[in-house]
């Protein structure tokens, strides 16, 4: 059975077990909101991990990682060191976009070096290998796509992002209305090229239900697209996007009813006084699933300072209601991130999901400022350092410029506010 048939007859898997002990949260009230769908589990049947997450309301909220390779930067050696980075610094999934040579064999390598939930989106791998063999994007064969798809759930891929939103209707929607940049899913546009040229349906809204039984088989949650997000401020909360999250919603039930976990994906680049409604229409369209959002992005010209617009977009998104994080790195809109990108995109993201975590008064959230707190009144630099989210940083900081009293720090020294008033309390 699948988490979500299994929570539905109130039985309790091991991997429910495991993220109830992370949660702080009853068993029973795990398998609830997945039988519900206000919940997912992504664990591919075949792959049981050690270290799941679970992903939806009630929850702590979660960062994902994007790595893999492109055809300018071809190194599957360094791909497999960001998954490495991305998990040490707190990382809860892993996506793997890649787009060289040799996807299915460097996805393979990433599954057997990543322990916590890995994604992937089926429709690259089936584009590059048409691009690979000197076809065009119209001479994908649905038999083909379907088949990348299943290959990734014979691969131990606990979820893929599908974009079965993008309809011919979608579509027509976008054209009429208009946008200063048209779509910017790279997965939305092979699908909506592919469209355009063979002048049919989406293979993976017209065969939806061939999609749900490779998902239901290998237990792998659908992350339903969303190929036509807002790709600039301009853009966001327009018609094109509201009418494929409609769409969605309508797909989420048939999911629910086949048994297969469902999270949908959200923008993309939205202004801050519109994220609280994007949140809201996505949990009333789409029945409280768990809600899955890049950034969001708060403003369009700060390239080299992405991680920082998209965190502040996503504290506030996960604030009202967004459940998972896609992390954004310093590199977006401009190259393949580093290594050091990665760090600095998790990081960024996860400073963005515990700010919502407290705010949400998530059990035991706040544990680690309080204990901050007490830290930096007792001048236990050593406690301050384990507590951080990013300990290796901070001691690398402090130490770069260490104190002539080593019970303060360089900034106020014998000037400490902490240390001058306790001398004079005691």
């Amino acid at each position: 059975m699948t988490q979500r048939e299994s929570a539905l007859k109130g039985n309790i898997t091991r991997e429910m077990e495991l993220v109830g002990v992370q949660e702080k949260t009853p068993n029973g009230v795990i398998a609830e909101r997945i039988a519900r769908g206000t919940a997912c589990l992504p664990v591919n049947n075949r792959n049981h991990l050690e270290n799941p997450r679970i992903i939806g309301k009630g929850f702590t909220v979660k960062v994902n990682a994007n790595i893999g390779t492109s055809p300018d930067m071809d190194d599957p050696g360094i791909e497999l060191e960001k998954v490495d980075m991305a998990v040490r610094m707190g990382a809860d999934a892993v996506m793997d976009l890649s787009t060289g040579s040799g996807i299915r064999d460097i996805r393979r390598k990433i599954r057997a070096r990543c322990g916590v939930p890995l994604g992937t989106v089926p429709i690259y791998q089936t584009a590059c290998h048409v691009f690979e063999q000197g076809g065009q994007i119209e001479d994908i064969t649905i038999d083909a796509l379907f088949e990348t798809i299943r290959t990734n759930g014979e691969d131990g891929v606990d979820f893929i992002t599908v974009h079965c939103g993008v309809t011919l209707g979608s579509l027509q929607r976008l054209q009429a209305q208009g946008r200063i940049m048209n779509i910017v899913s790279r997965g939305g546009s092979f699908l909506a090229r592919w469209m355009i040229k063979n002048d049919r349906e989406n293979p993976l809204y017209q065969h939806y239900d061939r999609l749900l039984e490779i998902a239901r088989e290998f237990d792998m949650t659908l992350s339903l697209g969303d190929g036509l997000r807002p790709g600039c401020l301009a853009d966001a909360t327009d018609r094109a996007q509201i009418e494929e999250l409609i769409t969605l919603g309508e797909l989420t039930q048939r999911a629910w009813d086949a048994g297969v976990q469902v999270m949908i994906e959200g923008p993309g680049h939205v202004p801050i006084d519109q994220i609280e409604t994007n949140m809201k229409i996505q949990k009333s369209l789409c029945r409280d699933a768990p809600f899955y959002v890049l950034g969001p992005l708060v403003t369009d010209i700060a390239p080299g300072y992405d991680h920082i617009t998209a965190a502040i977009g996503g504290a506030i998104a996960a604030f009202h209601g967004a459940d998972f994080l896609c992390y954004v790195t310093p590199a977006e809109h401009l190259r393949l991130p580093t290594l050091n990108d990665v760090r600095l995109g998790v990081i960024a993201s996860k400073i963005a999901a515990h700010a919502a975590d407290i705010a949400r008064s998530c059990p035991g959230a706040i544990d680690r400022d309080n204990n901050m707190g007490i830290a930096r009144r007792k001048l236990d630099w050593d406690a301050q350092i384990r507590c951080a989210l990013d300990p290796e940083l901070a001691k690398q900081v402090r130490d770069s410029a260490p104190p002539s009293d080593k019970s303060v720090c360089s900034m106020c020294g014998k000037y400490c506010a902490v240390k001058g008033l306790d001398e004079v309390i005691k």
